[in-house]
């Protein structure tokens, strides 16, 4: 945890000051929580101006006071979101981010920010979902979460052991970021000349494809499972790779790609992977999830008019 800024007073300039320390770390939680850059920045908004409106001159902890007004913010839009993607057309995926200036968007170690871990957070309840970012990105107590989530300390901890269990259920051990990035551009380079057998000698027998469009025209409504249908789907449409500019980028502290046509951005991928090979594909189509992605590279600082534009990327 960092340190506790001391107390405020009414002043908005120490406001700013307190927020801005912050405001990473408010980030973090909201989109591990949500598992989306633009609903976190709104959570981010949203806290930044109740921060303002707050009587802070009787705020005891100001790290306290938002950090606990991020988290229930973040799990409020995470139960109503939960409504709204049940309309999604085709299999919904978190939106990346760009993680090239701060690989763990304001966390003290860069855990539940995988893309393949957001996913399976998905799983979970909100409160559940909060609740282990919390102990296991953000290495709050069990006391302090217990209060943020108004809970009891006993049903805190069988929470988090419960998330845990789940999400080790769900999870395989991942391998290190060198050789996350080979497999990624090892898959890109056979698949790009159509080698079907190398592409199935990096996947494992149940690598599973997963494309994120909300009913774009061609892209995959259900997942692709098995490995010669994975390794058939990424070489069955030879215009795709076709004048394609696929670039590296870190997102998510891993390796992924955004694919390029005529300068403009029309695909994020990424891949989830074991010691045994690539287990599972992602691939983002949704035009809104791309821009999030690149729009993520920058955040605007806060400012004192009132309005607190705090984007994605750290």
């Amino acid at each position: 945890m960092d340190p506790e800024p001391c107390p405020t007073t009414g002043s908005l300039e120490e406001a700013v000051a307190v927020f801005v320390q912050q405001r990473t770390r408010l980030f973090g939680i909201a989109y591990r929580v949500l598992g989306s850059v633009v609903e976190a920045e709104d959570v981010v908004q949203e806290v930044w101006l109740r921060w303002q409106k707050t009587d802070r001159s009787v705020v005891v902890s100001p790290v306290a006071f938002l950090s606990r007004t991020a988290t229930r913010l973040a799990i409020n839009v995470a139960r109503s979101a939960r409504v709204r993607r049940e309309t999604y057309v085709g299999p919904w995926l978190p939106e990346p981010i760009d993680t090239s200036s701060d690989p763990e968007v304001g966390a003290q170690r860069a855990e539940a920010l995988e893309l393949a871990l957001l996913l399976v957070l998905e799983k979970l309840s909100p409160t559940e979902r909060a609740a282990y970012v919390l102990r296991e990105a953000f290495d709050y107590g069990y006391p302090e979460i217990a209060e943020i989530l108004q809970l009891s300390l006993v049903n805190v901890r069988k929470i988090v052991s419960r998330a845990r269990k789940h999400l080790s259920a769900e999870q395989r051990e991942s391998v290190d970021t060198a050789e996350h990035r080979r497999l990624l551009t090892a898959f890109v380079s056979a698949a790009r000349t159509g080698d079907v057998a190398s592409l199935e000698a990096l996947l494992t027998p149940d690598a599973v494809s997963l494309s994120d469009g909300n009913g774009i025209r061609g892209v995959a409504r259900i997942p692709v499972l098995g490995r010669a249908r994975v390794a058939n789907l990424a070489t069955a449409t030879p215009g795709f790779w076709r004048g394609a500019d696929a670039r590296l980028v870190d997102a998510n502290g891993c390796t992924g790609m955004v694919i390029y046509r005529d300068s403009e951005p029309t695909t994020f991928m990424t891949i989830a992977a074991s010691k045994e090979g690539i287990h599972q594909l992602m691939w983002v189509f949704n035009p809104s999830k791309i821009a999030a992605f690149l729009d993520s590279r920058s955040r605007f600082p806060v400012t004192l008019s009132g309005r607190c534009s705090v984007t994605a990327a750290v």
